[in-house]
């Protein structure tokens, strides 16, 4: 099969930056950013023309192998179905065999323009229903609601087809699911790869089972991929690697810092030490695990890196544990609810004024009175991590409100506490007082268990020591966190560049635990990033196994 044209920062058509900023934007932020390129002299159609040859391209990369069989293409109305003719035109001009199931006439003049370019050079027959591969262009970002008529008639073929053993690429967001909310209807397409253009839209985020692999490519919105309405940075390797610092050749453990973790109180000792297993796991100097004085005979035989004490008592025990030796503290690992729980995070904090990490039931103890919790946080660096529940503790709402606005809850939070807001989950959502955002979409549902949050803890508590940035610290903190879960669960997949790249067999949930993600923490700091492949500017691996979602 002949080679695939895409178009390349060599041609003059791409930006020649290889570690582009890829947003996380909604559907309406991802319209405003192609109508700002055409604003400034991109030609519509040119947009589309790059975003289908650059799906082309990745198509082929992804699926050569089983093109034999020949490709089914399903082209809807919109600029979408435009895409899909593009792609169609693509392969075909490959030798690829290609046959276009069209739902509806095109309804845009580009659209229109390039089924009648694809023409030239298709099989006017339809799909057979023997192709191996099929290409969801049906349904773009700005459709929204359960698909109806001939549209829900093409997904339930495609799903036919998937059913059949085909692999399915969807263009942009996989058709039926809407790209703001993630909401996916009942027939929406699941996909085993969904190619996404110019930006990273947050349905997808929320609706990984639904999208397999995600890949975003650059279609040459150039500086009007960022925006001006805030929308979130997406935090990837790269990133991070520019970020985390380097322990010098000459470092001692004065100079890798030191925490203190307060929590462990009788019975939960294990949130400690877990907190303080991966903050010595991250390059942390030396930990210590302030824990209730029933705990710390388990600190010491379960962490024997780490350090422990009681509980300190008074201002001189707090000075000597804490304010004299750590450089930063985290506060919330198995700390309990006792009566004098949020009385003596108030005592520490009154006298430590240096970095800190609230967690778990450091927030809770503070639930219903955010102002309460701004006084004690004001004039430090400081981190929250809430999951979903202990966020609607803090700033009211209901958890399924908070999921549904989590790319925007944190801002106003973040503002009133003065401190960084991590909202856990998968994608996390990092918010600055200043308004910055991030996202991080690492992770797997290894997470989803008890004790996950008290690594991150560990984890956050190290960077925030090492790093001027308690944002960056925290976002650096949530991928890690995320991809040791992913390196932990390999165990089943995968030649990364080989034949069966994008068709990713599931990552291992069941039988992998905590324990696995300590272990593959070390790993990670050493992986090195992968290099960007133009126009390849964001890629995300598949999140369980999406065909046990497929729709009937």
């Amino acid at each position: 099969m002949a080679a695939v044209y895409y178009p390349s920062a060599r041609d003059g058509h791409l930006p020649t930056d290889s570690r582009m900023t890829v947003r996380v934007v909604s559907a309406p932020q991802s319209a405003l950013r192609d109508r700002a390129a055409i604003d400034a002299g991109v030609p519509s159609r040119a947009l589309m023309q790059r975003a289908g040859a650059a799906a082309a391209a990745e198509l082929a990369r992804a699926f050569g192998h089983r093109m034999r069989r020949g490709v089914a293409v399903y082209a809807g109305p919109g600029n979408n179905g435009g895409d899909a003719w593009v792609v169609a035109a693509a392969l075909a001009a490959a030798g690829v065999r290609v046959r276009v199931a069209e739902v509806s006439e095109p309804k845009t003049d580009d659209a229109r323009a390039e089924r009648a370019s694809a023409r030239a050079v298709l099989d006017p027959s339809p799909p057979t229903g023997a192709e191996d591969v099929v290409v969801d262009g049906v349904l773009g970002t700005g459709a929204s609601g359960a698909p109806r008529g001939a549209v829900a008639d093409a997904i339930r073929r495609i799903a036919a087809l998937a059913a059949d053993g085909a692999a399915v690429v969807a263009l942009d967001v996989p058709s039926g699911v809407d790209a703001t909310t993630g909401e996916a209807a009942t027939n929406a397409v699941v996909a085993d790869l969904t190619i996404t253009f110019g930006t990273m839209k947050r349905g997808l985020l929320i609706a990984r089972a639904q999208c397999g692999r995600i890949v975003t490519v650059d279609i040459g919105l150039g500086k009007h991929s960022i925006g001006r309405d805030g929308a979130p940075l997406l935090v990837d390797h790269g990133w991070v690697h520019a970020r985390i610092p380097p322990i010098a050749a000459d470092a001692h453990k004065g100079t890798r810092r030191r925490i203190a973790i307060m929590g462990g109180a009788p019975g939960m000792a294990g949130a400690s030490i877990l907190a303080a297993r991966a903050a010595l796991r991250s390059g942390v100097g030396m930990a210590r695990a302030i824990v209730h004085p029933a705990s710390v005979a388990a600190v010491q035989s379960s962490a024997h890196a780490a350090l422990a004490r009681a509980w300190p008592e008074s201002d001189d025990e707090i000075r000597d544990a804490i304010c004299d030796w750590a450089h930063a503290l985290v506060i919330g690992p198995g700390l309990g609810l006792g009566r004098d729980t949020r009385t003596r995070i108030e005592r520490v904090l009154s006298l430590w004024r240096g970095p800190v990490v609230l967690d778990a039931d450091a927030l809770t103890a503070f639930a219903g009175d955010a102002p309460g919790l701004a006084a004690v946080l004001a004039g430090r660096k400081a981190l929250i991590t809430p999951h979903v529940v202990e966020f609607t503790r803090l700033a009211g709402g209901t958890a399924d409100s908070v999921l549904a606005a989590r790319f925007d809850v944190g801002a106003e939070l973040a503002a009133q506490l003065g401190c960084v807001v991590l909202l856990k989950g998968l994608p996390t959502v990092l918010h600055a007082p200043d308004g910055t955002s991030l996202v991080s979409a690492a992770g797997t549902p290894v997470l989803a268990t008890g004790g996950s949050g008290d690594l991150l803890a560990g984890i956050a508590g190290t960077l925030i020591a090492q790093m001027d940035d308690p944002l960056e610290a925290a976002a650096c903190a949530a991928w890690v966190h995320g991809r040791a879960s992913e390196r932990a669960g390999d165990g089943l997949r995968r030649d990364a560049d080989g034949p069966n790249a994008s068709r990713a067999q599931p990552r291992a949930i069941r039988g992998v635990t905590l324990e696995d993600v300590m272990t593959a923490l070390a790993t990670v700091w050493t992986e090195p990033p992968t290099t960007p492949r133009s126009p390849v500017i964001a890629e995300l691996p598949a999140v369980g196994d999406p065909r046990q979602h497929s729709a009937t």
